[in-house]
C-alpha cells in the first residue's frame, strides 16, 4: 500500500496559493485492508474513506470507463493493481493530474501538470476529457479562478469543450450540479472569465440562455461605453466580486440583473424602457430550471425589479422610498436592503470606465433604511388609536424618519 498527496492540494502549492483541503490516493489495498486499518467507508460512487485520526478523504486508486450518457455513466474499477499513473490520466486536467510523495516529498507529474501550471495554461489530461460533460463547466469555474493568475484554455482544450457542447451530452447534466457550480463561479474572484469561457466553447447557450442572449445587444454609449450588454454583464459580475467578495447571494443578483434587455424591441434599441420589468419573466425561467433557492431567487428579483429606482434615489419622494423598501421585504428581512444596495453599486460601476466611481445611492439607501427600521409600533402607539390608524401612524412616522436622514445626509 502507498499513499500520495493529489489534486488540488498540490496544484494550490505550486501556485503559492494557501492550502485547502487535503486528498489522498491509496495504490496497492482492498477496501477490506483499509477498513481493518480504521478507515470508514463513505463513498457511494466509487471506493472513499475518511481517515480515523484526521477525518481526511482517501480514495483508492481507479479506472473509470464510460458506459452512459452524462457525467454519472461510468464503470469504476478500483482494483489493488490501478497503478497511480493510471489513477492521475482519468483526471480532467494536467494541473489536477498531479501526485506528491508526503515521505519523500517528490512530484509525481506524468502528464506534464507542473509544466502547465508554470505556463499558466489549463490543458485536458487525456481524449477521454470529452466523456464526462461536466468537464466543460469545471474548466470554466477553473477560469474564473485562475484567470486572475494569468491562465488561458488550450485552444485543444477548447476544441474538446465545444465538441461535447455540439454533441448535446450538456443536457445530461442536473440542474443541481449545474447551480453548484454557478454558485462557486460567484463566490470568484473573476466570474466573466467563466462566461467568456462557456460562450468561446458555445455552452453558454446551453446553462444560462438569458445570460448569453444579452451579448450583442447594444445599450446607449453616454452611459454604457461599453456599449455591448453581454460586456457590461461581465464588468458587473465582477464588480460584484470585488465589493462583496465570495459572496455568492450578491453575485447571483448582479449576475441576472439585467435579463430585461435581452427582450428589448428592435425598434427601442439602444434604449431599454422597462427592462426592469421585463428582466423578471427570464429570471424566474432560470431559477425555475436551476432550481435556485428562494433567498438568491428573492434579491435577484428585487435587484432585478428596483435597480434603477435606487440609481435615481435622490429623486425619489420620501413616501416613495418607504414603499420600494416595503418592496424589497426590508423590514422582516432587513440584511436584505445592504445587499441590494451592494448589487446596484456593483451595476453602476460594471461600466467602462466607471470602475473607480462614486455611487452615493447605495450608502443613502441603507441610511434610510436604517432610520425607518428604528420607528415601530410601540414607539407611535397613541391613546385612542385601533387597528388601521395605528398602520397609518407607523406609515407616517417613518417616511418622517426618511426625511429627516435624507436631510442630514444632504448637510
Amino acid at each position: 500500500m502507498k499513499i500520495y498527496l493529489v489534486g488540488g492540494a498540490v496544484r494550490d502549492a505550486l501556485l503559492g496559493l494557501a492550502p485547502g483541503d487535503n486528498d489522498w490516493v491509496v495504490v496497492g489495498a482492498t477496501q477490506a485492508q483499509m477498513e481493518a486499518q480504521g478507515f470508514r467507508a463513505v463513498g457511494k460512487d466509487f471506493p472513499v474513506f475518511l481517515h480515523p485520526q484526521t477525518g481526511e478523504e482517501h480514495a483508492l486508486a481507479r479506472t473509470e470507463r464510460k458506459s452512459g450518457r452524462g457525467y454519472r455513466g461510468f464503470v469504476v474499477d478500483a482494483d489493488p493493481s490501478v497503478t497511480l499513473e493510471e489513477d492521475l490520466v482519468r483526471r480532467d486536467f494536467t494541473i489536477n493530474a498531479i501526485a506528491r510523495d508526503p515521505a519523500s516529498g517528490e512530484l509525481v507529474d506524468p502528464y506534464g501538470g507542473a509544466d502547465d501550471i508554470a505556463k499558466r495554461v489549463l490543458r485536458h489530461v487525456g481524449p477521454a476529457f470529452v466523456e464526462d460533460p461536466l468537464r466543460v463547466l469545471r474548466a470554466a469555474r477553473f477560469m474564473a479562478r485562475f484567470a486572475p493568475l494569468g491562465f488561458t484554455v488550450a485552444p485543444e482544450t477548447l476544441a474538446l469543450m465545444r465538441q461535447i457542447a455540439d454533441s448535446g451530452e450538456l443536457d445530461a447534466l442536473v440542474p443541481e450540479r449545474v447551480w453548484q457550480e454557478l454558485r462557486k463561479v460567484l463566490a470568484s474572484q473573476q466570474p466573466s472569465a467563466f462566461l467568456r469561457t462557456l460562450r468561446d466553447a458555445a455552452a453558454l447557450r446551453t446553462f444560462l440562455p438569458e445570460v448569453d442572449a444579452l451579448y450583442g445587444v447594444p445599450q446607449r454609449a453616454e452611459y454604457h461605453p461599453e456599449i455591448d450588454t453581454g460586456l457590461h454583464q461581465e464588468l458587473v459580475s465582477d464588480m460584484a466580486a470585488q465589493l462583496a467578495p465570495g459572496d455568492s447571494l450578491i453575485g447571483f443578483a448582479a449576475l441576472t440583473h439585467d435579463l430585461g434587455k435581452a427582450l428589448t424591441p428592435a425598434g427601442e434599441l439602444p434604449r431599454h424602457i422597462q427592462h426592469e420589468q421585463r428582466g423578471l419573466k427570464p429570471l424566474a425561467a432560470l431559477c425555475e430550471r436551476l432550481k435556485v433557492p428562494a433567498d438568491y431567487r428573492q434579491l435577484a428579483e428585487a435587484v432585478c425589479r428596483e435597480h434603477l429606482n435606487v440609481h435615481r434615489l435622490a429623486e425619489l419622494r420620501d413616501a416613495t422610498v418607504l414603499t420600494l423598501l416595503q418592496r424589497c421585504d426590508g423590514f422582516r428581512r432587513p440584511e436584505r436592503i445592504a445587499q441590494i444596495a451592494l448589487a446596484c453599486e456593483a451595476d453602476k460601476r460594471g461600466r467602462g470606465g466607471m470602475a473607480d466611481s462614486d455611487y452615493p445611492q447605495g450608502p443613502l439607501l441603507v441610511a434610510l433604511h436604517q432610520a425607518a427600521l428604528a420607528i415601530n409600533a410601540r414607539d407611535i402607539a397613541t391613546e385612542g388609536l385601533k387597528g388601521p390608524a395605528i398602520g397609518q401612524a407607523l406609515e407616517n412616522a417613518r417616511i418622517a424618519a426618511i426625511a429627516a436622514a435624507r436631510a442630514a445626509a444632504t448637510r
